[in-house]
């Protein structure tokens, strides 16, 4: 709610019963509706359970049997009350240490988490950021409401590489997923719209696949964390769409004006407004809708 006190639940699934319980394991309150949250990527449970929101700032929290405390709280901007809120965020897998956050004010910073420092802030782009995507340990990718997707090289803060640009005049950009799996993919949609763009970044400007199965805008993507050719996408429609890309190889694949079909297709009880597909659980899915949280199984 768009008020100062809201709430960050953490609720576990009872794998024999396959249900979450009537209460979570823990809770918070958060300053701000979060504009995402994540879990540490830590596949091999070495670190402490840290998850981070943005909203106002870049918060991470730490999340103990005994409850959660706030580790962290930080904020580039130390010589003004105001704030851009923060749109999204990404953790770097290859160094958890690293966290990446795009703002209203349009640029994308680069935070070292365990300093607590920033150790990049970019001018990403002409207008607001509203998504970023680490695609390696250097490497992140940013879109915007200028309507541009971008790469950036830490190695070379100079430059950007303009990757995609939307077809209709400013169309924003709202949500860009980049492939863990193979980097060279990655996909995003415009504001508004049932289309998805997937990216091939050897072949900048050209999409290499348009899906468009969806009858209304779709709010979240997320490719499969153990496959190189799967993406889920959910939107207004309710459905969440699984879509095999394993075909697509150059530009002007979907040749025929018609496209892919989605291998797989879930009708949720309303409108989607978020996934993530487990990192550590790769044949489930989790989705959010109205007040309710499901897990699918792939």
């Amino acid at each position: 709610m768009e008020e100062y006190s809201n709430k960050v639940d953490i609720v576990s699934l009872d794998e024999e019963t396959g249900t979450f319980p009537a209460e979570p394991t823990h809770s918070f309150t958060h300053p701000y509706p979060c504009t995402k949250i994540m879990f540490i990527p830590d596949k091999e449970g070495t670190h402490e359970d840290l998850v981070a929101t943005t909203g106002d700032y870049l918060r991470v929290w730490n999340i103990k049997e005994e409850g959660v405390q706030l580790k962290s709280l930080l904020n580039n901007n130390k010589n003004s009350e105001f704030c851009a809120p923060l749109t999204s965020f990404d953790w770097n897998d290859a160094n958890p240490a690293r966290v990446g956050t795009s703002s209203l004010d349009t640029t994308c910073t680069i935070w070292d988490i365990e300093k607590e420092t920033v150790d990049t802030q970019l001018i990403a782009h002409d207008k607001e950021v509203y998504d970023i995507a680490w695609g390696g340990a250097e490497v992140f990718a940013s879109v915007s409401a200028d309507g541009s997707t971008r790469v950036f090289d830490l190695r070379d803060k100079d430059h950007s590489t303009i990757i995609y640009e939307s077809p209709n005049a400013d169309a924003p950009l709202l949500r860009l997923g980049w492939n863990k799996q193979n980097p060279r993919y990655m996909a995003t949609m415009e504001m508004d719209s049932g289309k998805v763009v997937v990216l091939d970044i050897r072949f900048p400007t050209m999409p290499v696949e348009e899906l468009r199965r969806h009858r209304a805008p779709v709010n979240a993507l997320a490719w499969a964390p153990h496959s190189s050719c799967h993406l889920c996408t959910a939107g207004d429609d309710s459905q969440a769409l699984i879509w095999d890309l394993s075909a697509t190889s150059a530009p002007g694949g979907a040749s025929d004006g018609l496209g892919l079909d989605p291998i797989l297709a879930y009708g949720a009880g309303a409108e989607i407004s978020q996934l993530q597909w487990s990192a550590t659980q790769p044949d489930w899915i989790a989705i959010a809708f109205s007040k309710s949280l499901q897990i699918l199984r792939v």
